[in-house]
């Protein structure tokens, strides 16, 4: 492992930013006024207390009430059958972006795999260097350590929803990842391409500031991947959850 995979993980305690979402930078490096919101709102009290707990409920609010539940109870449990699909296909040194409470990270690395999460909920980064992860508390838009040299990128449990611009986070996986690099993106199970404005709810009356999100079906999102620079995408299904390889 080189310097810039093995940099040393951040826990709460060293702060920066991080939650299974992540802000946006302009090229110029200043943060966009929609992503620090949705920074700030993973580090709002329902998300990082779930997380803390290890347990929800917790949802994805829209304006006119519609709820996405969020599945704390599985990303802080073991991997489950499709999470082995996802660790089958990894290969090379693996950066897991807003990897949650680190249990795709850990796991790769009590299997012997270079493998480092970002995230920007202090929480969700603890969680993972607690479970013999590496983690860094930082968005993906942010500097990175080995941009250009990882062999997977994983996008995982909607993860390509961040910033609600999937293309730009196409864009900057396909930077991140190295040349014959893949990325392994969770996507919506129904043919869905959208963009809403949702909040952290808790279901008890404590939520989070609004921001921007997106979810993506499998169709919308191979469509879009040659733009961004992946080459070719491959879909498959495991235990009612749907996935996209992409390959640069």
């Amino acid at each position: 492992m080189t310097a810039q995979l093995t940099e040393p993980a951040r826990t709460a305690s060293g702060r920066t930013a991080s939650g299974r979402t992540e802000s946006g930078r302009t090229q110029s490096g200043g943060t966009e006024p929609a992503a620090t919101e949705s920074v700030l709102t993973w580090q709002a009290d329902p998300y990082a207390d779930a997380l803390r707990s290890g347990r929800g409920p917790l949802y994805l609010r829209r304006s006119d009430g519609w709820l996405l539940p969020l599945d704390v109870e599985r990303w802080c449990a073991e991997p489950d059958e499709a999470d082995e699909g996802v660790l089958a296909r990894c290969r090379g040194p693996v950066l897991d972006i807003g990897c949650g409470p680190g249990r795709l990270v850990a796991t790769l690395a009590a299997r012997g795999h270079r493998a480092l999460g970002v995230d920007v909920t202090p929480e969700a980064v603890a969680r993972t260097t607690q479970a013999g992860g590496s983690a860094l508390c930082r968005s993906v838009f942010d500097p990175l350590p080995g941009e250009g040299r990882w062999g997977t990128v994983l996008l995982i449990d909607g993860n390509i929803g961040i910033g609600g611009d999937p293309a730009a986070l196409l864009r900057r996986s396909a930077r991140l990842a190295a040349p014959g690099g893949s990325l392994l993106v969770e996507v919506a199970t129904a043919d869905m391409d959208e963009r809403v404005d949702v909040h952290v709810d808790d279901g008890r009356g404590g939520h989070g500031a609004p921001f921007r999100w997106a979810r993506l079906g499998a169709r919308a999102l191979c469509a879009a991947a040659p733009d961004a620079g992946w080459t070719r995408s491959v879909p498959w299904q495991a235990a009612g959850r749907a996935f996209v390889a992409l390959q640069r």
